[in-house]
């Protein structure tokens, strides 16, 4: 019997439970339905397939799968392109499970140009993260930004970086500090389950989803959600302890010679309050470096 994986059927179950048939253009007909979305045989017209072998693909069961019919699963269902690019990861792992798709190895920091880099971006918070929402490095101004995840209960020592997740659903100061906590778990949860898909034996973050899971019950909902996302880019409000709020546009920039590392650069507008914000920011930031080298 061919192996099954539940991730696909949870992933493709939730999916199309989100397509309604207006969404798909199919008429609704007579009688009430038993489902929120679409049926299995709904689905399986749309992408041109029998209801058997959509239904032995949704149960979990991708081997011989071809990328065409992905394709057509994805048209289907509506997927976002991040939520494609997580279904192919899953349909990798399936087809050759000991040879899931391989990423660059992950280190504990980042190389020294990388480094250098962010502290020559000075005027603009800027801090590295990995897949795993570690935050690996930072210019003076990131940290002071991100000062409460660096002193956050959630680290385990000094020695280990913070996790930008852990901080969110396992410190009660994420309510503070985030103006909408809500977006911020979710966002945490997407980037979280891509990088499932995509390094299903990272030991580290099976780790860390456990251990959220065990010990937040919203986590552990949003997780069973099968939300997918790659941040890139937006606005976010933050709430300092030392300056107060902050109103601030944000990239996600990825680099070639280091893609498991991410950095995220945080931007205000010129001459806004924020703008002013930021370099007593930066003033607070030289004055603790002072007093604690």
């Amino acid at each position: 019997m061919a192996p099954k994986d539940e991730r696909v059927r949870d992933f493709l179950t939730t999916r199309r439970a989100k397509i309604t048939p207006d969404m798909a253009g199919i008429p609704k007909g007579g009688g009430a339905r038993r489902v929120p979305g679409l049926r299995r045989e709904e689905v399986a017209m749309l992408s041109g397939v029998s209801v058997d072998y959509y239904t032995r693909i949704e149960k979990g069961d991708l081997t011989g799968v071809s990328d065409e019919v992905l394709d057509v699963l994805a048209r289907a269902l509506q997927l976002t392109d991040d939520e494609s690019a997580y279904l192919y990861d899953l349909a990798r792992t399936a087809r050759r499970p000991s040879r899931a798709r391989r990423r660059p190895k992950a280190t504990a920091g980042v190389p020294q140009q990388v480094q250098l880099l962010i502290d020559a971006m000075s005027d603009i918070p800027v801090i590295a993260l990995s897949k795993r929402l570690d935050v690996l490095a930072s210019n003076a101004l990131g940290r002071a930004l991100f000062d409460m995840a660096f002193t956050s209960p959630t680290r385990r020592s000094s020695a280990s970086p913070p996790n930008l997740a852990s901080v969110v659903f396992l410190d009660p100061a994420a309510a503070t500090f985030y103006d909408d906590l809500d977006n911020a778990a979710a966002t945490c949860v997407r980037i979280l389950r891509a990088q499932a898909g995509a390094t299903p034996h990272d030991k580290q973050l099976i780790q860390l989803v456990g251990e959220l899971s065990t010990r937040s019950t919203d986590f552990r909902s949003r997780w069973a959600a099968h939300d997918v996302g790659v941040h890139r880019a937006g606005r976010k409000t933050l709430h300092h302890h030392q300056v107060g709020e902050l109103i601030l546009g944000f990239e996600e920039l990825t680099l070639d010679s280091s893609p498991s590392i991410t950095l995220s650069a945080y931007i205000a507008e010129p001459a806004s309050p924020t703008a002013e914000r930021l370099q007593l920011l930066a003033t607070w930031a030289a004055t603790t470096a002072a007093a604690h080298p």
